[in-house]
């Protein structure tokens, strides 16, 4: 049985996804399922990867659902995943050859059930190393201690165990799609460490609808489920006040978005939530003046 699935959530990316499947064909190791959960797509996207899956040259799973977003579509792969690992591998994003054999080979020498999984780096079409490297005197951390307290920078590649990435599901808000994907993996860090691994899995391009370019509007218009996000934050028993401080600024801020006016009964903290409500209130302000929701 294969140890690794590559899932890739897609919604009208059938323009660019191409660049995906290419680089999963040359992969130097095909002991891999590469899962396509079409979060809803209007394009060609099914016709396409109907010809890959004919092609037969790498496993693939397809899956097409009613649009819930990013978080939805990492929900409906976590239930489908049967393998031992898993990593995300967005649609206009690609990996390196040899990545799949960098990642078995790492884990058959160093996994086991006391880590989570991997994080690797991430580079750009020039292939550039995105943000800083892992420490090198560190063989261990959890990902918040290494964005918090190491002072990495730049997203990073996660292969995960499935087994543990099947905890914790997002929530799904009605008429919002957007929830900050490292709600479970900062869930995963109160009980496990991840393995470093100074190797690029994974080579991304951050395309004008990708969501990392759309912040301020995706802030506008799932206030819910950023405001669970924020408060999932302050609750983490490992960070510290001023973390906790800016997360309660946003929770207010999207709770007042949401019309949420019992935001202070519902806080993990609620001194710390009520002290951060009038900065609360001037991002409310602010983000409302930048953004309009059609």
């Amino acid at each position: 049985m294969k140890k690794l699935t590559i899932f890739t959530p897609t919604y009208n990316r059938a323009y660019c996804l191409d660049n995906c499947y290419q680089s999963l064909k040359q992969q130097t190791c095909k002991e891999f399922v590469w899962l396509i959960i079409d979060d809803g797509s209007t394009d060609e996207t099914k016709e396409l990867v109907g010809s890959w899956i004919k092609e037969n040259v790498i496993h693939i799973n397809y899956h097409w659902q009613n649009n819930q977003g990013m978080h939805g579509a990492h929900n409906t792969a976590y239930e489908r995943i049967e393998t031992e690992l898993n990593v995300c591998i967005d649609s206009d994003d690609y990996m390196p050859g040899n990545a799949v054999a960098k990642i078995l080979t790492f884990w058959e020498e160093y996994g086991n059930e006391n880590v989570s999984g991997i994080i690797g780096l991430d580079a750009d079409n020039e292939h550039r190393i995105i943000g800083t490297k892992l420490p090198e005197y560190l063989k261990t951390s959890t990902l918040f201690d290494l964005y918090y307290k190491q002072g990495v920078t730049g997203d990073k590649k996660l292969v995960y165990r499935t087994a543990l990435t099947k905890k914790y599901p997002y929530p799904i808000f009605t008429n919002e799609n957007y929830v900050g994907l490292a709600y479970k993996y900062y869930m995963l860090d109160k009980d496990y460490q991840l393995l470093l691994m100074n190797e690029v899995l994974c080579c991304v391009e951050y395309l004008p609808d990708g969501s990392s370019r759309n912040m301020f509007r995706q802030y506008r218009k799932n206030p819910r489920g950023f405001a669970f996000y924020r408060k999932a934050l302050m609750n983490l028993p490992f960070t510290n006040p001023l973390f906790k401080f800016r997360q309660a600024i946003h929770y207010v801020s999207s709770s007042l978005m949401s019309r949420n006016w019992s935001f202070l009964l519902e806080t993990p903290h609620k001194m710390l939530t009520f002290l951060a409500v009038p900065f609360g209130l001037l991002l409310y302000v602010y983000v409302t003046s930048k953004t309009r929701v059609v």
